[in-house]
This record gives structure tokens, C-alpha cells and sequence, in this order.
């Protein structure tokens, strides 16, 4: 619970520059807001190629945008940029209704992705547990909750086809962001951008 516990309090520093005492907060990172810019852009433009299957299917990659954001800055900021950013996504290029609960949906993603992949080593096999935890959780289950209270159709009826398309949509989201994770971190890339922060 206290490494839980230090993962938060440190990417709640991501978001701050401090005095030399290590205790003063002299303002945000600016380095920090700005990376976060790139990767909500880029975020954005992924998620107009979103797929829309019917009412209750969608098959989109923007999140991969948002999985190098866990990766580097954790679970305090991850979740702070997910929520915003699913607000942004939707005044950018609405599909359906607001619904304050995917919004929920997507802050729960950031926290869950931050706690498995920040300051950790790089492995597929963490990348899977974190994608697998983030389908169960945020899209089977409070996703097809949202869905029910929208649609007003039944939780059962509605979740074995949910269930498919994160089955099969949780080894392909996982090797992309692995693979270009991997590629990002030796060739040096995801090391520039946390050297500037």
C-alpha cells in the first residue's frame, strides 16, 4: 500500500517545478502541460478514425496516445488527462449524447494504466495485465453499465457482445502500444521526454 501510496504522490510532482528544498511548489512544468498538449492533439486526431459499430460498439486507437501519458507521467496525472480529454474528444467530434460516466470511464482507465506502467520496466506482460484490467473494469463492465443506463437495454443482453470486441481488441491495442513503446524506448525518444520534465 505505501509503494501505491508513492506512485501517486510522485506523479502528482510530474505537474509541478519545485524550489530547491524539494517542497515549494514555484508553479506548473510547463514542459509537462506542453507534452501533454502533443499527445491530446495527437489523441484527438486518432480518435476522428474511430469505428462505429451501431449503438454500442466502438473500435478506436486513440488510446494509444493516451497509454504513453500513463506511461511517463502515472496514475495522478493519467487520470486528470483522461477525463479532460474525453471532454475535449466529444466537443471536437461529438457521436451520440454527453454522458458524464465514460467520462468516469476514461479517468478510471488513466489511474488503472498510470498504477501498471509508470516508472516500471517496459514488458508485454504488464502492458497485457494493464490493457486486460482496463477492458475488464473500465469498458466491460462500467462501460456496458453506462450503456444500460443510456439505452435503457438490459446489463446481460448487452455485455457478451462487449466482452467479445475487448477480447479481441485487448492482444491487438496491447501489442501496439508495446511495440511502439519498445521502439520509442530504444531509440531514445521516451528518455528526451522525461529528461525534459
Amino acid at each position: 500500500m505505501k509503494k501505491l501510496a508513492t506512485l501517486f504522490q510522485e506523479s502528482y510532482r510530474e505537474f509541478y517545478e519545485y524550489a530547491p528544498d524539494g517542497k515549494t511548489i514555484k508553479g506548473v512544468r510547463v514542459r509537462t502541460v506542453t507534452t501533454l498538449g502533443l499527445f491530446g492533439a495527437i489523441a484527438v486526431v486518432l480518435g476522428a478514425f474511430t469505428l462505429v459499430l451501431g449503438d454500442y460498439i466502438k473500435i478506436g486507437f486513440s488510446t494509444i496516445a493516451n497509454q504513453f501519458v500513463y506511461y511517463l507521467y502515472g496514475p495522478v496525472v493519467g487520470g486528470l488527462f483522461g477525463g479532460v480529454l474525453d471532454i475535449l474528444k466529444y466537443l471536437v467530434k461529438p457521436t451520440g449524447a454527453f454522458f458524464p460516466g465514460w467520462t468516469v470511464s476514461a479517468v478510471a482507465a488513466g489511474v488503472l494504466y498510470g498504477c501498471f506502467l509508470y516508472k516500471r520496466p517496459l514488458s508485454l506482460r504488464r502492458v497485457l495485465a494493464a490493457e486486460l484490467t482496463v477492458s475488464v473494469v473500465c469498458n466491460m463492465l462500467l462501460g456496458t453499465l453506462w450503456l444500460t443506463m443510456m439505452y435503457e437495454k438490459g446489463f446481460l443482453a448487452l455485455l457478451p457482445m462487449r466482452i467479445l470486441k475487448n477480447l479481441i481488441m485487448w492482444p491487438i491495442n496491447s501489442m501496439i502500444f508495446y511495440s511502439m513503446a519498445w521502439a520509442l524506448e530504444h531509440g531514445g525518444v521516451l528518455k528526451a521526454i522525461r529528461r525534459t520534465v
